[in-house]
């Protein structure tokens, strides 16, 4: 950063920063794992010595922390791709169910907010589609924190829910799907091309709850890239402009997940192996009658507090999904 000429490329410049921070980061985890296990380390001996049980509790919490601790550290170690480290996007929609489908969709929306609180990520919502009755269609979010991609990643695929529908007055049990996908945040310093001369622009006006400006101006916007068929809209934030950019971005991310999903394509071909199916690869149950069970499919993983896991306890999930890719 030191060398002359370093800001002459604003573009370069901001990248290394970034990266350079990413770095720092790292080191300062690290650094701060070693303190606090050296700290421990003297707290253990000193409970040994004096046969202090307050001593010995106090060891024990940390303990715990540190090993939560190096867990994370292990997980962020299994990233290798070039957006695991980024922001994600985060798309729900409702599958068939009607209303209970929709419902469902708020549920996952809910506990990945509760999630990224954990983090203390940035949610931000970009797109969102109500329900007829209750609950959302689809809505598309912006997760933004460190590694927020190589967590969510987990979670992409089809998302199964058991219970007793508050919806239906007879009392009887419903199964619901909602799918799940996640595309890199495609941020700035990523070079995805797009032509405006291959891009058909629509404004129209927001629908939903609102304020008297959001529904009855044309603030919403809808993009269509000719070229890949890709459209998106966006109609939650006040302004044309506003939707605008937060369209393009989102825009951006779909291009870059076709671009990388065409060249998983192509690895699978040379290898001889089918890709995934997304949409209709069921990864995890989500039971609250007759009994209380969260259960990955892939991993086999287990809850048995579902409350706990709409609160947004999915870490263990993630983790056994992470664990599991980096074997096979």
């Amino acid at each position: 950063m030191l060398a002359p000429g370093f800001w002459d490329d604003r573009d370069h410049s901001q990248e290394i920063m970034q990266k350079a921070a990413l770095l720092k980061n790292q080191v300062a985890l690290f650094e701060d794992l070693r303190r606090v296990y050296d700290d421990l380390a003297v707290l253990v001996d000193l409970g040994e010595e004096e046969e202090d049980a307050g001593v010995a509790a106090e060891a024990r919490v940390e303990l715990a922390a540190v090993t939560q601790k190096v867990a994370d550290l292990e997980l962020t170690a299994l990233f290798s791709g070039p957006y695991d480290r980024g922001g994600a996007i985060v798309a729900l929609h409702a599958g068939a169910g009607g209303t209970e489908a929709q419902d469902w969709v708020d549920m996952l929306l809910r506990m990945y907010i509760r999630w990224a609180e954990r983090r203390q990520y940035r949610v931000e919502v970009l797109d969102r589609l109500p329900g007829d009755e209750a609950g959302t269609k689809s809505v598309t979010v912006l997760v933004d924190g460190p590694n927020a991609f190589g967590y969510l990643q987990a979670e992409k695929g089809v998302h199964r829910l058991v219970r007793i529908s508050p919806f239906d007055t007879a009392g009887r049990r419903h199964t619901s799907f909602a799918s799940v996908d996640v595309l890199p945040g495609a941020e700035d310093e990523i070079d995805i091309q797009i032509d405006p001369e291959d891009l058909k622009i629509d404004t129209f006006r927001s629908g939903g709850a609102g304020g008297q400006h959001v529904n009855k101006t044309d603030s919403a916007v809808r993009i269509t890239h000719l070229p890949t068929g890709v459209v998106v809209s966006c109609q939650n934030e006040r302004s044309q402009l506003a939707n605008r950019l937060a369209a393009m971005k989102l825009l951006k991310a779909k291009i870059l997940d076709l671009e990388l999903k065409k060249k998983e394509a192509e690895l699978a071909a040379l290898r001889g192996e089918q890709p995934e199916i997304a949409w209709g690869s069921q990864i995890r149950s989500y039971v609250f009658h007759p009994y209380s069970l969260v259960k990955d499919h892939r991993t086999g993983a287990e809850a048995g507090n579902v409350s706990a896991v709409m609160d947004g306890a999915i870490d263990d999930f993630i983790a056994a999904y992470l664990r599991s890719k980096s074997r096979n």
